[in-house]
């Protein structure tokens, strides 16, 4: 089946922290693991780590390394492999410009939020989309508190929330990329 090419982006600004204040988050050892592991299962082409501070990309640079040319790449392989998808970009038109000229097109800028939004969609429309394979697809996760509004405005489409069986609503980044590329790119289980 055909399927566009996915890219994966973590934005750390500007989202807002829990008083909707709009920060810089602060990278971290947990979302470089966990989250290239789930875009390397799910074949995303590039997984960005998205932060303007220079000091944030020399630690996203040193954990990478260790883990591809240190002692960690002897120790465990399969962490390498991962990792290998991931690079640091200082902004989100960057990544997108990355892409385009990784793959010759303009991607569809696919976020999340917990919250609903004019341009709202579901799984399954973006799947749809992703099966016609016209354009690149770059899927944002926000850290913090979520991706400035004045921002999200700006993307192609809003994935709706990940709903649970009851009212709680705040999974952590690593959880909701999981759920959310299983969705999108995951196998049609429900068709077996």
């Amino acid at each position: 089946m055909q399927m566009a090419d996915l890219f994966v982006g973590l934005v750390h600004y500007p989202i807002y922290n829990k008083r909707m204040q709009v920060i810089a988050s602060a990278v971290t050892n947990f979302d470089l693991h966990d989250i290239s592991r789930t875009c390397r299962t799910y074949d995303v082409k590039k997984y960005y780590i998205i932060h303007p501070l220079e000091v944030q990309r020399q630690i996203v640079e040193r954990i990478i390394g260790y883990w591809q040319h240190g002692y960690g790449s002897v120790y465990n392989p399969d962490r390498s492999d991962a990792l290998n998808r991931v690079c640091w970009q200082p902004d989100i038109a960057a990544v997108a410009e990355n892409v385009r000229q990784l793959i010759g097109q303009e991607p569809y800028i696919v976020t999340t939020d917990a919250r609903t939004y004019p341009n709202t969609v579901s799984y399954q429309f973006m799947r749809r989309k992703m099966q016609e394979g016209t354009r690149p697809v770059l899927l944002l996760f926000g850290t913090g508190f979520g991706i400035e509004a004045n921002v999200m405005k700006k993307f192609d489409y809003i994935l709706e929330p990940v709903y649970g069986s009851c009212d709680y609503n705040h999974l952590c980044v690593r959880s909701a990329a999981a759920i959310i590329l299983d969705r999108l790119a995951g196998e049609p289980w429900w068709e077996k």
